[in-house]
């Protein structure tokens, strides 16, 4: 049984002039906002700060980013006024960039680019052309522009009605809608016929009403749960082929329309049918690279992004969406290569990148704590995943926050609830070199914090449909 623990309280911050020194005389400000519990935005916070950067934040009470050091501060983001909090972190902060890392935030910095004039060169300067952030804020239209600029994607339609869906199902059998806003998964559903189809369909013009809302503040302590509903007539809902192959991932670090550096992945692990990639291998794709050449390219864009692919069986690379925010890979530092963070903070600076530490031991990553969180195992029992390990060693207050459940589980309000409605944890999907996917229970990864490790496995079930999987 975990007992609850006192969180930090956010440090208050005094107002300063960054932008009134010149940049080749101070330290990069940055500050990195984060509304999800995602650990990814903690983990980018350590590499901006190692890379000298003055870090500052902006998340809910208890997140990770609290248990970072070298945070030099936080803000708490209000759950009842949030674009406020944001607004008013960054007028005190006054950053020289703002790094979102997720959806939901970044929809927030583009409305207050619309409503404060004030901001704008800041956002700008943050995010890249303001002639982008309509097309970052739905999924549709940024197929759009990437099939017309040479990019392969799979067929992609919106829905405004059930006649869509159904004239959808009149050439393919399944589907997958996904509507705009959401994240890690939870906005798309896989559907196999029209009737599963229309009924995810209602299910996600439905998703967030006022009860659903209130359960995310109170139980989830999502700050954005009430704003984001305000937003969601707005949303889109559209349905794309679905592809069978292999999900991967790149992530880019990006300066006015153009690449610093880039990795990419394949999944070998992923929490869910839809969600995250937990277990992932380094990939050498120029297809997955040219593609995000283009977009950041084409849409002028500045900051991390992360582009969603997945690998067909002809070896084609298609897009399926992009992550207008940094993702899970920001952090890592590969053999000979800088981190994405280093790379950016360096670029900013008009700076060499810093001669890389050893990083990552080989070319599978399991993240921390995601691959640990429930059971995971490979295809078949003669085979083994040695993957590294990327737990936060050099902050011993954050790796002990990251191998408990989130704060807002552990809240009394929150053990109440899930006692009446107890969690579905999804299953884990494990991919093979041929783009197989198998639904797998196996045992609990045992790892070795900071180094490389072996995955226990398990006979698994038989193979499932595959179905499409973020990496991000």
């Amino acid at each position: 049984m975990v007992s609850p623990v006192q969180m930090p309280r956010s440090r208050s911050l005094s107002h300063r002039s960054n932008r009134e020194i010149p940049l080749s005389r101070r330290r990069l400000s940055i500050l990195i906002v984060a509304a999800k519990w995602w650990p990814l935005s903690a983990r980018l916070a350590m590499a901006m700060a190692e890379h000298g950067c003055d870090v500052t934040a902006l998340c809910p009470a208890g997140h990770p980013l609290t248990f970072v050091s070298t945070v030099r501060a936080t803000f708490t983001y209000s759950g009842l006024r949030p674009l406020r909090s944001l607004q008013t972190c960054i007028l005190t902060v006054r950053p020289d960039i703002i790094v979102p890392c997720d959806d939901g935030v970044v929809a927030q910095i583009h409305t207050l680019y619309r409503n404060e004039p004030s901001l704008r060169p800041l956002i700008e300067h943050s995010l890249g052309a303001p002639e982008s952030h309509r097309t970052l804020d739905s999924r549709y239209e940024l197929l759009q522009i990437a099939a017309r600029i040479g990019i392969a994607t799979p067929t992609t339609h919106l829905i405004s009605s059930s006649q869509d869906i159904l004239a959808w199902h009149q050439h393919s059998d399944s589907a997958v809608l996904k509507i705009d806003g959401e994240c890690g998964g939870n906005g798309v559903r896989i559907c196999g016929s029209p009737a599963e189809s229309v009924a995810a369909w209602r299910n996600l013009k439905e998703s967030n009403s006022v009860a659903v809302a209130i359960k995310r503040l109170v139980i989830e302590r999502d700050p954005l749960a009430l704003w984001s509903r305000g937003q969601h007539a707005a949303r889109q809902i559209c349905v794309q082929s679905l592809i069978r192959g292999r999900p991967a991932n790149t992530m880019v670090a990006c300066l006015r329309g153009q690449v610093i550096a880039f990795v990419s992945v394949v999944v070998l692990v992923a929490d869910g049918p839809t969600g995250a990639a937990t277990v992932v291998r380094t990939a050498d794709n120029e297809q997955m690279a040219r593609a995000a050449r283009l977009l950041v390219q084409e849409l002028k864009l500045t900051g991390f992004y992360g582009l969603d692919f997945m690998l067909d069986g002809t070896g084609r690379a298609l897009l399926i969406e992009l992550n207008p925010r940094c993702t899970q890979l920001g952090h890592l530092v590969f053999p000979g290569h800088e981190s994405l963070a280093g790379a950016f903070s360096a670029a900013w600076q008009g700076q060499l990148p810093l001669a890389p530490d050893p990083g990552v031991h080989g070319k599978s990553i399991a993240f921390f704590p995601q691959a640990l969180a429930s059971a995971t195992s490979a295809v078949s029992k003669s085979q083994e995943i040695a993957a590294y390990c990327d737990a936060p060693t050099d902050e011993p207050k954050l790796l002990q926050e990251l191998i408990r459940a989130p704060w807002p589980q552990r809240r009394w309000l929150s053990r109440l609830y899930h006692l009446a409605r107890p969690p579905i944890k999804p299953r884990q999907v494990a991919f093979d070199d041929s783009g197989n996917a198998t639904l797998v229970g196996g045992e609990q990864i045992t790892v070795s914090l900071g180094a490389s490790h072996s995955c226990p496995v398990a006979d698994p079930p038989p193979p499932q449909a595959l179905q499409q999987t973020r990496a991000g």
